[in-house]
């Protein structure tokens, strides 16, 4: 239960956590999507097309492939520095309290994290590309590709750190020390994250089933974290999903449309590729990592209660 009562080491009133996410929405929708939508007032060159660019997608407008990538993770970088300033100004407590219970982030944790799942990803690409070879054409063009895995390797790990604080972060934390339950924060935060997704293009065309995907991937995420008493598997993990993803394959109905290695041309549906990850390599990477680093205790980690400590020594809890 350590990390989810580091929130216990500032201000834990639901006023600040009202606050907070008001400042982090104002960063993320409002001073975040700035740069986008100046970019894609070029592009429009009018207000009127710009409007009905908003309604799709401002890559319509023709917008280069690497930069609207660019521009899409500002936003997060916006996000992601006001969610800092609400937990150190408003929260008034260590910005490391929201990343982990240790002293300091553990990188090996999170380089390790994410090696596994990147050869996961390829893995998984490499077999649906030999069963399929008809369903993909080869993309590679040079500076467009080595642009995308700079951009992918350098920045795109700022989205999905975003997102891992503030769903197994901050709202897990949160929901947590309200409900006084590590299992209702995992249930909830999980949900959450996947109904959110339910935004993205991929829904529109397979449909809310894929849902399963999406909560199961917040899930493991979520289970990482309470096992491991910190964000740092699920940091490096979903880092190497959302690479793999934008660097690897792209397609025309897809939330990433880059200039990836291969462009899947077939006909959007539910298959084997949204199962096997749920269903079989989520267990399987979460057993690794047990053994890996020891997890025990299971059953008060993943449902136990969360209680305020009395006092601490050390940065370490004891009741």
């Amino acid at each position: 239960m350590k990390f989810i009562q580091q929130a216990y080491k500032g201000d834990n009133e639901w006023t600040a956590y009202l606050v907070t996410m008001m400042l982090l929405i104002f960063g993320w929708q409002i001073i975040g999507i700035i740069p986008l939508t100046l970019v894609a007032y070029l592009y429009a060159g009018d207000l009127e097309t710009l409007m009905m660019a908003a309604s799709s997608n401002f890559m319509d407008l023709g917008i280069n492939a690497n930069l609207y990538l660019l521009l899409v993770i500002t936003t997060f970088l916006f996000g992601l520095l006001f969610l800092f300033l609400g937990i150190k100004f408003i929260h008034k407590r260590k910005i490391v309290t929201l990343i982990t219970s240790r002293e300091k982030v553990d990188w090996e944790r999170f380089f390790y994290a994410f090696s596994v799942w990147a050869i996961v990803g390829l893995f998984m690409v490499t077999i649906g590309y030999f069963m399929a070879p008809e369903d993909y054409v080869w993309n590679f063009k040079p500076i467009p590709f080595f642009t995308l895995l700079l951009i992918s390797f350098l920045f795109l790990p700022i989205q999905t750190s975003m997102e891992e604080l503030l769903f197994r972060g901050y709202l897990m934390q949160g929901f947590g020390t309200w409900f006084k339950n590590s299992f209702v924060a995992l249930i909830l935060t999980s949900a959450i994250f996947g109904l959110l997704h339910g935004l993205n293009p991929e829904v529109e065309k397979l449909g809310w089933f894929i849902m399963i995907y999406y909560i199961g991937t917040g899930l493991v995420l979520g289970i990482l974290t309470l096992m491991d008493e910190g964000t740092e598997l699920a940091l490096g993990f979903h880092a190497a999903n959302n690479i793999v993803a934008a660097v690897l394959v792209t397609a025309k109905w897809t939330v990433f449309q880059t200039d990836a290695l291969l462009v899947d041309i077939s006909e959007p549906s539910i298959d084997w590729e949204m199962f096997v990850p749920v269903f079989i390599l989520y267990p399987l990477i979460l057993l690794l990592f047990s053994n890996k680093y020891g997890w025990t205790n299971w059953k008060e980690k993943l449902f136990g209660r969360v209680f305020k400590p009395i006092e601490f020594k050390e940065e370490e809890f004891i009741a």
